[in-house]
């Protein structure tokens, strides 16, 4: 299995991130619940925060929604630091740091794996859609109406929770905090993950709790790749110890 998950050629493995990315808004599409049936896990999540006492997303949205020219601005990175961000990560982890590679591109196509299983099993409205007062900034400020009906024929609006806005940025932020070599860039790594949370949170689109299983998506997408890639001593070239 080790073989299928090497590190190829560079256009190799952008075609490969290309149809990842492909296969997993394909599939986001294709989504059946019902508006009802999210909207009622979305409630257990409202619940589960209230109860631990970190519903805070409608004052984040509300207190935003005050300041000037920074809603379109959260609106315009949700709309494409997720893809862009993520892409621009890839790309430099493979020319400056090509033994990272296997492990990061592994991490990325598991945890999205996972995460669409998820997506099937537990259809969840954001908070955008789930009828208790949040605003559609992206839609309002940026200008893409989120709720269209092109937009709904490419993905499924009730695939809230894993947030893979946050897990995504998650990964991103790790690898470039771990691997940049210049003091700044790592702190840029370092910030992404917090800016991604605040701006899902802002612009309505996720709860914290959706953010906090986009991130244990992602761990568990680092395990499973760390396992898939691990090889044993001897085929490593490293003779295997002697039986006793």
């Amino acid at each position: 299995m080790h073989s299928i998950f090497r590190t190829r050629s560079g256009f190799a493995e952008l075609a490969g991130v290309v149809a990842l990315y492909a296969v997993y808004e394909g599939v986001r599409g294709f989504g059946s619940a019902s508006l009802a049936t999210a909207r009622a896990h979305t409630a257990d999540i409202v619940g589960l925060e209230q109860g631990a006492g970190v519903f805070v997303e409608r004052s984040v949205q509300h207190t935003v929604s005050g300041v000037p020219v920074l809603p379109m601005i959260l609106g315009l990175a949700y709309m494409t630091l997720h893809f862009g961000a993520t892409a621009a990560m890839m790309t430099w982890v493979y020319r400056a740091h090509r033994a990272a590679f296997g492990l990061v591109r592994t991490t990325l196509i598991a945890s999205t794996g996972l995460a669409l299983v998820i997506y099937v099993l537990y259809p969840a409205a954001p908070p955008r859609l789930a009828g208790l007062g949040f605003g559609d900034t992206v839609s309002q400020q940026a200008h893409v109406n989120l709720s269209s009906d092109a937009l709904g024929s490419l993905y499924n609006p009730y695939a809230a929770v894993p947030s893979l806005h946050f897990g995504y940025s998650l990964l991103v932020g790790v690898t470039v905090a771990v691997l940049a070599r210049r003091r700044w860039v790592r702190f840029v790594g370092a910030a992404y993950p917090p800016f991604m949370l605040f701006t899902i949170v802002a612009t309505g689109n996720h709860f914290l709790f959706d953010a906090a299983a986009g991130g244990v998506v992602m761990v568990v997408g680092a395990l499973a790749a760390r396992a898939v890639l691990a090889e044993p001593a001897a085929v490593r070239g490293v003779p295997a110890p002697a039986p006793a």
